[in-house]
Protein backbone atom coordinates (compact mmCIF):
# COMPACT_ATOMS: atom_id res chain seq x y z
CA UNK A 1 0.00 0.00 0.00
CA UNK A 2 1.46 3.34 -1.05
CA UNK A 3 -0.05 5.34 1.79
CA UNK A 4 -2.32 5.03 4.80
CA UNK A 5 -5.78 6.58 4.69
CA UNK A 6 -7.96 6.87 7.76
CA UNK A 7 -10.66 8.88 9.50
CA UNK A 8 -10.62 8.17 13.23
CA UNK A 9 -12.68 10.46 15.46
CA UNK A 10 -12.19 10.31 19.21
CA UNK A 11 -13.80 12.32 21.98
CA UNK A 12 -11.35 12.63 24.87
CA UNK A 13 -12.67 13.52 28.32
CA UNK A 14 -10.64 14.19 31.44
CA UNK A 15 -11.00 16.08 34.70
CA UNK A 16 -9.09 18.49 36.88
CA UNK A 17 -7.45 16.57 39.72
CA UNK A 18 -9.99 16.12 42.48
CA UNK A 19 -12.64 17.55 40.14
CA UNK A 20 -11.86 20.99 41.49
CA UNK A 21 -13.45 23.93 39.68
CA UNK A 22 -10.15 25.45 38.56
CA UNK A 23 -10.74 26.20 34.87
CA UNK A 24 -11.86 29.82 35.05
CA UNK A 25 -14.02 31.44 32.38
CA UNK A 26 -11.40 34.21 32.32
CA UNK A 27 -8.71 31.99 30.83
CA UNK A 28 -10.46 28.90 29.45
CA UNK A 29 -10.23 30.19 25.86
CA UNK A 30 -6.46 30.60 26.27
CA UNK A 31 -6.05 27.05 27.53
CA UNK A 32 -8.25 25.75 24.70
CA UNK A 33 -6.07 27.59 22.15
CA UNK A 34 -2.97 26.18 23.81
CA UNK A 35 -4.37 22.63 23.67
CA UNK A 36 -5.31 23.19 20.02
CA UNK A 37 -1.66 24.04 19.38
CA UNK A 38 -0.48 20.88 21.13
CA UNK A 39 -2.78 18.74 18.99
CA UNK A 40 -1.75 20.57 15.79
CA UNK A 41 1.95 20.21 16.62
CA UNK A 42 1.38 16.46 16.86
CA UNK A 43 -0.06 16.63 13.30
CA UNK A 44 -3.56 15.74 14.54
CA UNK A 45 -6.80 17.69 13.99
CA UNK A 46 -8.70 19.30 16.84
CA UNK A 47 -12.37 19.47 15.81
CA UNK A 48 -14.06 20.73 19.00
CA UNK A 49 -13.04 21.65 22.53
CA UNK A 50 -15.05 22.83 25.51
CA UNK A 51 -15.69 21.95 29.08
CA UNK A 52 -16.64 23.09 32.51
CA UNK A 53 -14.56 24.40 35.41
CA UNK A 54 -13.78 20.79 36.48
CA UNK A 55 -13.35 18.91 33.18
CA UNK A 56 -12.75 19.13 29.45
CA UNK A 57 -14.01 17.48 26.25
CA UNK A 58 -11.83 17.36 23.13
CA UNK A 59 -12.93 15.92 19.79
CA UNK A 60 -9.98 15.03 17.61
CA UNK A 61 -9.43 13.52 14.22
CA UNK A 62 -6.49 11.26 14.96
CA UNK A 63 -4.11 9.67 12.49
CA UNK A 64 -2.68 6.22 13.14
CA UNK A 65 0.86 7.62 13.45
CA UNK A 66 0.44 8.41 17.17
CA UNK A 67 -1.05 6.48 20.04
CA UNK A 68 -4.03 8.03 21.75
CA UNK A 69 -2.35 7.63 25.15
CA UNK A 70 0.72 9.54 23.94
CA UNK A 71 -1.43 12.35 22.57
CA UNK A 72 -3.42 12.68 25.80
CA UNK A 73 -0.23 12.52 27.88
CA UNK A 74 1.22 15.39 25.83
CA UNK A 75 -1.97 17.44 26.09
CA UNK A 76 -2.23 17.00 29.84
CA UNK A 77 1.44 17.51 30.71
CA UNK A 78 2.01 20.50 28.42
CA UNK A 79 -1.25 22.24 29.33
CA UNK A 80 -0.63 21.72 33.07
CA UNK A 81 2.81 23.25 32.71
CA UNK A 82 1.33 26.17 30.74
CA UNK A 83 -1.38 26.81 33.35
CA UNK A 84 1.17 26.69 36.18
CA UNK A 85 3.51 29.07 34.34
CA UNK A 86 0.65 31.56 33.93
CA UNK A 87 0.01 31.40 37.70
CA UNK A 88 -3.75 31.42 37.10
CA UNK A 89 -4.41 29.50 40.30
CA UNK A 90 -2.93 29.40 43.78
CA UNK A 91 -0.98 26.20 44.17
CA UNK A 92 -0.23 23.58 41.54
CA UNK A 93 -2.65 22.76 38.71
CA UNK A 94 -2.93 19.11 37.70
CA UNK A 95 -5.21 17.02 35.56
CA UNK A 96 -6.58 13.81 37.05
CA UNK A 97 -4.89 10.55 36.06
CA UNK A 98 -6.54 8.68 33.26
CA UNK A 99 -9.08 9.76 30.67
CA UNK A 100 -12.12 8.61 28.75
CA UNK A 101 -11.96 8.05 25.00
CA UNK A 102 -15.01 7.44 22.85
CA UNK A 103 -14.96 6.82 19.10
CA UNK A 104 -17.42 8.08 16.52
CA UNK A 105 -18.19 7.69 12.85
CA UNK A 106 -18.11 10.60 10.41
CA UNK A 107 -21.92 10.81 10.31
CA UNK A 108 -22.03 11.38 14.09
CA UNK A 109 -19.67 14.37 14.16
CA UNK A 110 -22.23 17.17 14.04
CA UNK A 111 -24.07 15.75 17.07
CA UNK A 112 -20.84 15.28 19.03
CA UNK A 113 -19.70 18.82 18.18
CA UNK A 114 -23.05 20.24 19.35
CA UNK A 115 -22.79 18.19 22.54
CA UNK A 116 -19.30 19.53 23.28
CA UNK A 117 -20.29 23.11 22.43
CA UNK A 118 -23.29 22.94 24.80
CA UNK A 119 -21.51 21.74 27.93
CA UNK A 120 -22.95 24.50 30.11
CA UNK A 121 -26.48 23.48 29.16
CA UNK A 122 -25.87 19.75 29.79
CA UNK A 123 -24.45 20.42 33.23
CA UNK A 124 -27.48 22.34 34.40
CA UNK A 125 -29.18 18.98 34.84
CA UNK A 126 -26.37 16.52 35.58
CA UNK A 127 -22.97 16.35 37.21
CA UNK A 128 -19.75 15.49 35.45
CA UNK A 129 -19.72 12.10 37.17
CA UNK A 130 -23.26 11.37 35.93
CA UNK A 131 -22.24 12.46 32.42
CA UNK A 132 -19.11 10.32 32.47
CA UNK A 133 -20.93 7.22 33.72
CA UNK A 134 -23.55 7.74 31.00
CA UNK A 135 -20.75 7.70 28.39
CA UNK A 136 -19.28 4.52 29.86
CA UNK A 137 -22.68 2.83 29.76
CA UNK A 138 -23.51 4.11 26.26
CA UNK A 139 -20.23 2.69 24.93
CA UNK A 140 -20.68 -0.56 26.92
CA UNK A 141 -17.45 -0.07 28.87
CA UNK A 142 -17.08 -2.22 31.98
CA UNK A 143 -16.34 -0.18 35.09
CA UNK A 144 -16.72 -0.26 38.84
CA UNK A 145 -18.41 2.81 40.28
CA UNK A 146 -16.10 2.88 43.30
CA UNK A 147 -13.08 3.33 40.99
CA UNK A 148 -14.47 6.22 38.96
CA UNK A 149 -12.35 9.32 39.59
CA UNK A 150 -10.03 7.72 42.11
CA UNK A 151 -6.54 9.24 42.12
CA UNK A 152 -3.94 6.62 42.87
Amino acid sequence: MADTYSKLYIQIVFAVKGRQNLISKKWKDEIYKYITGIVSNQKQKLIAINGMPDHIHILVGIKPNISLSDLVRDIKSSSSKFINEQKWINGKFEWQKGFGAFSYGHSQLSNVIKYIENQEEHHKSRTFKEEYIAFLKLFDIDFKDEYIFVDV
